[in-house]
């Protein structure tokens, strides 16, 4: 008896949706909460609080929405069979059009296209509601609809100019990777993913965002200052203007603004940037390791509906699979995250800057309107940084630390 691969797929998503919704009341239940935790009153104003909770309440409420629907046609679609039915309709689709359908890497797209739009439909009502209501209430968006269609076509653009290449060269590696194939395909993510890390801020972040060099003044001075005492190899500065499309905001003041660089170049000095990258390497390589043990499987592909075994179709059946180990790992790099930004902070603290890194903290959670009151199992969950109230816990703590040595 074949093993039942998609009602244990199916079986797992449910019971982690339920089990994300209990975190997710328990975390409503914290945003109802009338009075601010007792370290931040007097840190906060009210007026931030009762805006901040406002602001949680409402996301709160439209995600137990989103999540809701995300799961019912999620577990629809796999419990009734849609993707092997749409991957023989796209198949149909570009026979009609005259291209051959036998030919898996024009399939293939063909597919990827419609679930593309499928997914841009299904999308799209949310991410509306999202923008023009949710963040238009709080005083967030600045967008127009026409910046929004733009953005949404730009990103469509983007994803048909680089997406072919990416998944023709993949469908090809599986195709003829024989024995080596998970070195194949690590080796051509990790090229991948150091000419994204390259072209990204060149060529696509200014698509959706203005880029300007930050001008001669204290404010620089006292950044390359800093980024030389670390030896950061600092070679340009540049001010990323978004204001076109949000108000969420950053630190203003020059000193509070040099703290927060302070933190993010203790990561650097620490090593966490290389650790990080390190781990999704190893994360990868044992993901891809993973798949070539089970993609020949005909039991799976056919446990899902599929006669046939399409490369891509096989690596979407390999995620769902792994679900269980996927929310394993997440959790624990949270953990892991969470650890390196107090390490960070303290970075900071060392160097001097743990006033001015307080109060960019604080003043980052009061303008933005991030939750005040945070549910100790959501925020583990759930959260790769710590929330405003352990962090400046941490900070005291580190002040304790620094007064007893000296």
């Amino acid at each position: 008896m074949a093993f039942p691969y998609l009602e244990t797929v199916v079986g797992f998503m449910i019971v982690m949706y339920i089990f994300e919704t209990y975190l997710d009341l328990r975390q409503l239940a914290a945003h109802k909460l009338l009075t601010l935790p007792r370290s931040l009153q007097g840190v906060i104003s009210q007026e931030k609080f009762e805006k901040a909770r406002a602001y949680s309440l409402d996301k709160s409420y439209f995600s137990f929405v989103h999540d809701f629907v995300t799961i019912v046609l999620d577990s629809a679609i796999l419990w009734y069979g849609v993707l092997p039915w749409f991957w023989k309709v796209s198949g149909n689709f570009l026979v009609s059009i005259g291209l051959n359908a036998e030919n898996e890497i024009i399939h293939t797209l063909g597919f990827l296209g419609g679930m593309m739009i499928w997914s841009q439909i299904t999308d799209l009502p949310f991410s509306l509601y999202s923008t023009f209501v949710i963040e238009a209430r709080h005083g967030f968006n600045k967008q127009t609809i026409w910046l929004y269609i733009r953005d949404l076509f730009k990103g469509i653009l983007l994803a048909v100019v680089l997406g072919p290449p990416i998944i023709s060269a993949m469908i090809l590696i599986v195709q003829k990777g024989g024995p080596y194939l998970a070195i194949y395909l690590w080796g051509f993510m990790f090229a991948l993913s150091l000419v994204m890390m390259t072209i990204y801020p060149i060529l696509i972040a200014p698509l959706f965002n203005k880029f300007t060099p930050l001008p001669e003044g204290s404010l620089r001075e006292k950044i390359e200052k800093l980024a030389a005492s670390l030896k950061f190899p600092l070679k340009k500065l540049f001010v990323v203007d978004g204001s076109t499309r949000s108000s969420h905001s950053n630190c203003k003041k020059d000193e509070e603004i040099v703290a927060v660089i302070a933190h993010e170049l203790g990561h650097w000095k620490l090593n966490h940037t290389m650790y990080t990258f390190i781990a999704m390497q190893i994360l990868t390589f044992l993901q891809f390791g993973g798949y070539t043990l089970v993609r020949n499987s005909t039991d799976l592909f056919r446990s899902f509906g599929f006669d046939s075994q399409p490369v891509l179709i096989g690596l979407m059946i390999f995620q769902h699979i792994i679900i269980p180990v996927q929310h394993l790992v997440s959790f624990g790099l949270n953990l892991i995250s969470r650890s390196f930004e107090f390490q960070a902070d303290a970075f900071a603290k060392k160097l001097g800057y743990a006033g001015p890194l307080r109060a960019g903290l604080v003043k980052l959670q009061e303008e933005n309107l991030s939750a005040m009151n945070t549910d100790p199992w959501y925020s583990a969950y759930h959260y790769s940084h710590p929330p405003l109230v352990e962090r400046l816990s941490a900070l005291d703590e580190v002040d304790a630390d620094s007064k007893k040595e000296e």
